[in-house]
């Protein structure tokens, strides 16, 4: 019988013991004398939301299906515990064996956000793994590195031995086969990760020289090893039907952010919003046969007992199939007591015709994404959306039976003016215009507009990386002009505002973009207590200024300036498809106001089609 890590009275005083004892449904237990690599999958946050992340799901069942591969999960520790296992020296541990992470012979993390940064420095402390690459012998984990943070991998080189950049379906199974030849061959860490550098998506940072200008920015990025490659290729799965899938996927025996089956329709989108990460990097769009679909969707609700099915897409609206695969979820599970989930939806005629059959109108509330209040600014950010279409809408949902909406704006935006600010609280009040048009007796009680504003970051591999951030200060100003504005409308009644936090803003903007002297601040904020810095009631804004301070970087050279178009970016290295040039052409576009279609419209020629598949290729034959 399984031995727990940690004592009944230990689980009786913490908060959610359930995060830390395993054994859920669908959990894998294999014996560990008949395998050959141990690998523990860590998301470095709470249980809850390291469990609804889809990507760790994918690579846990992968690793899983193959005989010689035990891949348990690992989660941080939440304050309580990680207080009590400091006091008492308990080791971190994997959830399925209880046994110590350090024996493993693998520790995947993965990177989701900025933010987590410190947590990562809490799960090698904890589980007595050095926090530096270069301190860590033979009998040490491989520690590696993955998920869209990985893109900028700089900040972090220093505590990984390895990254892996791209998606995980592609290269893992030659990685572990080499580390299983290293083993077999009585080879040292040093052989393994000369061999693994020349793995397509493999970066290895200790291989690598960076040197800098007088002026702080980046000189030269070279290759100090004979191994590593002077660029890292983006690793992409173009045939989505013939790859992996968790059908059975780890239920929770606790409530967590994302507690259904999820469906991913598609990766990448077709968009080309010049703000967003995501829809650069994931390029080109792939699709999943809605036939594929369906069968997964069957055995997912067979094998969970889950009672809602939600689609996992950038962008549902532009999966080609999406009536088809609709009008099946509703005919085949509506009627048993299974919820529908259709997130990122364009508000048209069809997605308000599905909602109304998916969900209760009078409970819901329906989400638009502007990003921008005035036209302007939304040519800007290529986000292909007209004030006309927000507004119609809008108005389809208002006479459909809706009065709540949410709105989403970003704040801090290049080329922003105080006139694009004021526009947000100006089409909010136009929404709640329309709503009031439609008769009294047909409206369902009274409007609500709920419109929040985030801060702006420039993301690598955006036509937006060139971009300058503001300060803390500065942004706050810009809330404080968007909240003025909102009471002058005439329907403020109507209209909330909301605004998020900017002190985690510009830390996420020099994580986004810093380069390797950055590393030296996430583990001074870490020494001084930082972690779990993207929860409110733990985040210590005070604490990272100082370890600003003590380390002598300078917060304002990664966020306010502006880049020149010839400086060598950190991340320079790393070829995701999508080529310098064509976000330098999006940039100079930006500047002047123009909309790049979307690419089922034309090919911009953003790079990506050299993948050799993917919806760019549409009506090119």
């Amino acid at each position: 019988m399984r031995k727990l890590a940690l004592n009944d009275e230990i689980l009786l005083k913490i908060e959610k013991p359930a995060r830390y004892i395993g054994n859920e449904v669908n959990s894998v237990m294999k014996d560990p004398e008949k395998v050959d690599i141990r690998f523990a999958m860590c998301f470095p946050d709470v249980y809850e939301i390291g469990m609804s992340h889809l990507g760790i799901q994918i690579l846990y069942d992968m690793f899983n299906q193959w005989e010689d591969v035990w891949c348990e999960r690992v989660y941080s520790p939440w304050v309580d515990l990680d207080k009590v296992m400091r006091e008492r020296s308990i080791p971190l541990f994997a959830l399925e064996s209880q046994e110590p992470v350090k024996d493993f012979d693998f520790l995947g993390i993965t990177l989701q956000y900025e933010m987590c940064y410190t947590n990562i420095l809490q799960v090698l402390d904890l589980a007595g793994i050095p926090l530096k690459a270069a301190d860590r012998s033979d009998a040490d984990p491989i520690v590696i590195g993955g998920g869209p943070c990985a893109y900028n991998p700089e900040p972090l080189a220093d505590f990984f031995d390895l990254f892996y950049i791209g998606e995980g379906e592609t290269s893992y199974r030659r990685l572990l086969d080499l580390f299983k030849e290293n083993k077999k061959n009585k080879g040292t860490r040093q052989d393994f990760l000369e061999s693994a550098a020349q793995v397509g998506g493999i970066y290895v940072p200790s291989f690598y020289d960076a040197a800098y200008h007088a002026d702080g920015t980046l000189a030269a990025f070279t290759p100090n090893n004979e191994h590593a490659p002077s660029t890292v290729n983006k690793q992409v799965v173009m045939d989505l039907d013939d790859t992996y899938y968790p059908k059975k996927p780890v239920v929770p025996f606790i409530k967590v952010t994302q507690d259904r089956v999820v469906l991913e329709i598609q990766r990448g989108c077709i968009r080309g919003c010049r703000f967003c990460q995501a829809g650069m990097l994931y390029r080109p769009t792939r699709e999943r046969s809605a036939e594929r679909l369906k069968e997964y969707a069957r055995e997912m609700l067979r094998s969970t007992g889950h009672e809602e099915i939600s689609l996992s897409s950038l962008s549902s609206s532009d999966y080609s199939c999406l009536r088809e695969l609709v009008n099946f979820l509703i005919g085949e599970f509506k009627g048993k007591g299974i919820n529908i989930s259709l997130p990122s939806l364009r508000i048209d005629a069809f997605s308000l015709d599905v909602m109304e059959r998916v969900q209760d109108v009078r409970k819901s509330s329906l989400t638009f994404a502007p990003e921008a209040g005035s036209q302007r600014m939304r040519n800007v950010i290529n986000k292909g959306l007209t004030e006309e279409e927000i507004l119609n809408g809008a108005g389809q949902a208002f006479e459909g039976g809706w009065n709540k909406v949410k709105l989403y704006f970003m704040l801090g935006l290049p080329t922003e003016t105080e006139e694009d600010m004021k526009a947000i609280p100006e089409l909010a009040d136009r929404i709640a215009r329309r709503y009031y048009e439609i008769p009294k007796e047909k409206r369902n009680g009274k409007c609500q507009i709920t419109t929040s504003t985030s801060f702006f970051i420039p993301k690598p591999f955006t036509p937006f990386q060139w971009a300058r951030m503001y300060s803390n200060d500065e942004y706050i100003a810009r809330a404080a002009t968007v909240k003025h504005a909102f009471h002058d409308q005439l329907n403020r009644k109507s209209l909330k505002y909301n605004w998020h936090d900017a002190e985690i803003t510009v830390l996420e903007g020099v994580f986004a973009r810093g380069d390797r002297r950055t590393g030296k601040v996430i583990e001074e904020a870490y020494r001084l207590g930082c972690i779990y810095d993207a929860w409110t009631e733990v985040f210590d804004y005070e604490k990272w200024l100082k370890a600003f301070e003590n380390t002598g970087v300078d917060m304002a050279f990664y966020n306010e300036r502006e880049r020149g178009m010839d400086e060598l970016f950190p991340w320079d290295f790393i070829d995701i498809g999508v080529t310098k040039e064509f976000l330098k052409r999006e940039w100079q576009r930006a500047m002047e106001g123009k909309v790049t279609p979307n690419c089922r419209e034309q090919c911009s020629g953003c790079g990506a089609a050299g993948f050799g598949g993917g919806v760019c290729f549409e009506g090119k034959n």
